[in-house]
């Protein structure tokens, strides 16, 4: 019922308006991929490869007709070269690359889900949009040569199919982890076993009665493994080789863009809320006491209070890391936005009970609305920002407007290289650093006992720090003491009381409470928990933030349309794990970053990450967003080489340059030089017919452009990325 519901609300996205037209061919393929992975199990990195995958299809399918260069067909992508010899031009191409664009799709999902749980209804609803469109499913010939644009898609699918069996992911044998092992023994849930006696630094394997996915899927085993720690090796969109690490950890850990290691647990003497490990977890721990309903504090959850952070603010040291989170009253310290700056009028003030918008942001953003997994969800959002009204769809905000169809490839193939390289980057990072979750952290510390009094009880230099009124010891009398007082002594923690306390969801609320430290939950249902790897770095923060940056550079604008994206939420009716809210209310975000940032805050709201998960994640994501509409602006502005960018048969110097640049070949003449913008905008062009010029260029702005040059017979002699200071 919640999934019809919340598929509903999502026609609430961006407040309408939303543009009615029919979508494109790649639009309606795209939602038969969504719907597919919604019912498949819930898996994040192998559903960011399925997006990105299916980009490239699209995405090749109409550039193979026009002027545009492809990313795959004929091309070496990855290792893997996709031989490609060309095919009659179309009178029709649309239909041409409809026909391609559909056969193509068709072959891929059937293959990607033949053994979903949920195959029988994603296969069905593949076959009705493939069949709804007058094609043949019993055409399989992959030869194009005779000009058959159906064979050509076919082709297209089986080379990708190909090519995925041989990217690092071990397809083959349904993505199964080939040399990772965990450290640590499971923790079984239902009997609150002692968890003393584990790796606190490492992750913790969690044992289920039964197992059941964020898709609602049951697991055959309730003891899930570790999802995908060995994914770094996977074939990336843009990651670059010079920000590669291979690190031997037993195996052959492939990690881009290493942010360093994550806090790890210190012998305390007597200062346990000083060491960082025990801080962050801590706090993990403290925010789950904002989760009452029955608490009326309010806040003001508008983008006139939430909001506009700057990234140079995120933290790096452990005391900016404290000014940022609040340990008591939880969130960061952004301020919101003066204005709306489509409307130029100030955003309307909304106060909500903390608690229902904490709960709300737990569950909202835990896999997405309907569970097609973060980056799915992003591309949820994306489509509803490519409906509204008011998008004007020119590429970064500048140039032509652009046909649906254009817009969609370009865009999909942008999200999808960026969602998939912030799953290979992040788990990479999970895969080699293998770090505890705070179920495991938690309940560790609090079975050690505390770490802020060696006059006290329970002194240990790995237990948790007391904070009066959240952490404490039990005393004689108290409700938790016990019939024989067993549990005086012991740490209670004020917290969500747990899955234990709700029979039925839609009427119970487990509420907040004293518990014992060693009964702590994350704000999930019981046959869940936490997700099935490791916690640094977190890739809601990863995806989230990749996404933003990617959704701000393609609309060219760092807001929703219109100034503000909206989410109804309906009183009772949204919360699954618990009744609630307790009224309804409207989650509101100006920009695409200020929906990354709550992302961000909603997983340690949920109990899945502390801090330390949450902000490295975060930058990676920043530079993989930036990194991925980069490589994209270079393959549809026929600046991407089939191999590596850079061509240099011909000297270019100073670098980086002010006003003037030389340019020098040795053995041939250069007919042109030509320089462009980031984004692909040829800004200056000059005719040299030497082997050697000083050019003097027109005033620019500091930053990257890409320099190319040519000579006498039209053969590119130089294409090279150059700085300006």
């Amino acid at each position: 019922m919640k999934k019809i519901i919340i598929f509903f609300l999502w026609s609430f996205l961006l407040s309408i308006p939303v543009v009615q037209a029919q979508h494109s061919v790649a639009r309606e393929w795209n939602e038969e991929l969504l719907n597919a992975i919604r019912n498949d199990f819930a898996r994040p990195t192998v559903h960011a490869r399925n997006l990105f995958h299916s980009a490239i299809v699209m995405y090749d399918s109409w550039a193979v007709f026009t002027s545009n260069e492809t990313l795959f067909l004929g091309k070496n992508f990855g290792n893997y070269t996709c031989n490609f010899n060309g095919i009659t031009t179309p009178t029709d191409v649309a239909a041409a690359q409809h026909e391609m664009m559909s056969y193509a799709m068709y072959r891929l999902l059937n293959h990607r889900f033949a053994s979903s749980p949920g195959a029988s209804s994603s296969l069905a609803s593949i076959q009705t949009l493939f069949q709804s469109y007058g094609y043949d499913s019993n055409f399989t010939s992959t030869d194009y040569s005779a000009g058959s644009y159906a064979a050509l898609g076919n082709y297209l699918a089986n080379e990708i199919i190909n090519f995925g069996l041989q990217d690092g992911s071990n397809e083959q044998n349904d993505y199964a982890n080939q040399f990772y092992s965990p450290s640590n023994n499971p923790l079984i849930l239902q009997t609150y076993q002692d968890n003393t006696n584990i790796q606190p630094n490492k992750w913790q394997p969690l044992a289920f009665n039964v197992y059941i996915d964020q898709s609602g899927n049951v697991f055959p085993t309730n003891v899930p493994a570790f999802l995908s720690p060995e994914w770094g090796q996977v074939t990336p969109f843009a990651l670059k080789a010079e920000d590669l690490q291979i690190i031997n950890e037993g195996f052959n850990c492939y990690v881009y863009n290493n942010p360093g290691p994550p806090e790890y647990i210190q012998n305390s003497n007597e200062d346990g809320i000083d060491d960082p490990y025990k801080w962050h977890f801590t706090l993990v721990s403290v925010w789950s006491s904002h989760l009452d309903p029955a608490d009326n504090t309010m806040i003001d959850i508008s983008p006139a209070s939430l909001g506009n952070l700057d990234p140079t603010a995120f933290p790096d040291t452990f005391a900016e890391y404290k000014q940022f989170y609040d340990l008591l009253l939880g969130g960061d310290p952004s301020t919101g936005h003066a204005l709306n700056p489509v409307t130029n009028q100030p955003y309307t003030p909304q106060m909500v009970k903390k608690a229902d918008y904490a709960r709300v942001l737990a569950e909202f953003w835990a896999d997405g609305p309907d569970s097609e997994t973060p980056p799915g969800h992003w591309f949820t959002i994306m489509n509803y920002v490519n409906d509204h009204a008011l998008l004007v769809k020119r590429w970064n905000g500048t140039g032509p407007i652009l046909d649906d169809l254009q817009w969609d490839v370009k865009s999909y193939l942008t999200l999808g290289g960026a969602m998939h390289d912030a799953a290979v980057n992040t788990w990479g990072i999970k895969g080699y650093y293998d770090y505890i979750r705070p179920i495991s952290a938690i309940r560790y510390m609090a079975g050690k006992g505390q770490s802020s009094d060696a006059s006290l009880p329970s002194y240990d230099p790995h237990g948790l720090p007391l904070i009066p009124g959240y952490i404490e010891l039990i005393q004689t009398g108290d409700p938790l003491a016990g019939t024989n007082d067993e549990n005086v002594g012991k740490i209670k923690v004020y917290a969500w009381k747990g899955p234990d306390y709700i029979n039925d969801p839609t009427q119970d609320i487990a509420g907040v409470d004293w518990i014992l430290g060693t009964r702590w939950w994350p704000y999930q249902r019981g046959t869940f928990v936490t997700p099935p790897f490791a916690g640094y770095l977190s890739g809601h923060s990863t995806f989230s933030r990749a996404a933003a940056e990617v959704l701000t550079l393609i609309t060219g604008d760092a807001y929703f349309p219109g100034g503000m994206g909206t989410f109804d939420i309906p009183q009772d009716n949204f919360l699954a794990f618990e009744r609630g809210p307790s009224a309804p209310f409207t989650l509101q975000w100006a920009t695409y970053r200020d929906a990354s940032d709550q992302t961000s805050l909603s997983r340690i709201w949920g109990g899945i990450h502390p801090p330390i998960d949450d902000i490295r994640g975060r930058i990676i994501g920043i530079k993989i967003g930036e990194d991925a509409f980069e490589k994209a602006n270079l393959l549809f502005n026929g600046l991407l080489s089939t191999e590596e960018f850079d061509v240099e048969n011909a000297r270019l110097y100073p670098i980086p340059f002010k006003n003037q640049l030389t340019i020098e070949a040795t053995n041939e003449q250069i007919k042109t030089f030509e320089l462009y913008a980031i984004d692909g905008r040829l800004l200056f062009s000059e005719t040299v017919y030497s082997t050697q010029k000083t050019i003097q260029l027109p005033t620019l702005q500091t930053g990257m452009y890409f320099a190319k040059a040519y000579n006498t017979t039209g053969k590119l002699i130089l294409q090279k990325k150059v700085i300006h200071e």
